[in-house]
């Protein structure tokens, strides 16, 4: 039996339950980390030294990186092109982390306005590639929906559901 070890509104955690449910696994969700602790006790550390969520429990198999438990649940024929969007979402997330936190979890007083126009800009060149890509197949993965599709459908919520001016991106929007 699968289990997964972690909290539901971990952006990491919800890579693994959305793949999870596109191909209809059945698992045990386990609640960790966060408000929920448990990623510190000694049972956990011992799957788990680096203490993060996900983990993924397979018997004697266990598996900590988001990435990389998506990986292993997905079919391996759909791998190639969407890894490099996998990996790819791993550059978008360092400016799309500080504008979140900086617009969403940072009172008004207290953000860096700067900053966030500055890392803003950025997800906005970043998020065109994507956009550019979209022009020429329907999804990030390739012709169907995939892998490659998931750790940019986590950050694309959110940036699409901030009160924020964007460009218009039309392909990633009809992605999304």
């Amino acid at each position: 039996m699968l289990t997964l070890w972690g909290r539901e509104n971990s952006s990491n955690v919800k890579k693994v339950r959305w793949l999870a449910a596109e191909l209809g696994l059945s698992y045990q969700h386990i609640p960790a980390g966060g408000q929920f602790g448990r990623n510190r006790e000694a049972d956990y550390l011992t799957m788990n030294p680096n203490v993060l969520i996900p983990c993924l429990q397979d018997d004697d198999l266990v598996l900590w990186e988001s990435n990389t438990i998506v990986r292993c649940l997905a079919d391996h024929g759909q791998r190639t092109n969407a890894e490099k969007w996998m990996d790819w979402e791993i550059s978008l997330a360092v400016p799309f982390g500080t504008v979140f936190i900086g617009l969403v979890r940072t009172a008004p007083e207290q953000r860096d306005v700067s900053l966030i126009a500055k890392q803003k800009a950025e997800c906005e060149r970043l998020l065109a590639i994507a956009d550019d890509a979209l022009i020429r197949q329907p999804w990030l993965s390739g012709p169907a929906f995939g892998i490659g599709d998931i750790p940019l459908g986590c950050i694309a919520y959110c940036w699409f559901n901030m009160d924020i001016e964007r460009p218009s991106l039309p392909h990633l929007e009809r992605w999304y």
